[in-house]
């Protein structure tokens, strides 16, 4: 292929849509409401798109890889959103190293893994 791809933005559901809407909005994401089941999220150039649609399936399978610049700030920004006190189900797991590099985890209301990291330099 010589074509330059432009972007990437899987999609993704939600088990209550509003919910998952307010979660990514608290989490620095603008929305684009598209149509009343279907919202894109974008965030300096980067989006996904949210789905009024749950097949629990899909959704315990879905994982997004989220590569920042400087993971331990993320982290701590990230951390003092207070997300798991402000939305049932949504889990942090702080920052773990690896031979690749380093990340930390975050679950969205609905089950979505985020992998937040960085790779090795």
């Amino acid at each position: 292929m010589n074509q330059k791809a432009i972007s990437i933005r899987p999609f993704i559901g939600a088990k209550d849509f509003e919910l998952s809407r307010r979660f990514y909005q608290d989490l620095g994401f603008q929305e684009s409401v598209l149509t009343p089941k279907m919202s894109y999220f974008k965030n300096q150039g980067l989006g996904f798109y949210l789905q009024d649609a749950y097949v629990q399936d899909w959704v315990d399978n879905s994982m997004i890889f989220l590569e920042v610049e400087d993971l331990p700030r993320y982290w701590s920004e990230l951390s003092a959103l207070n997300l798991t006190a402000n939305y049932k189900n949504v889990k942090l797991i702080p920052i773990r190293n690896y031979d690749w590099g380093r990340e930390c985890f975050l679950h969205d209301p609905s089950g979505i893994l985020w992998h937040i990291g960085e790779f090795a330099k």
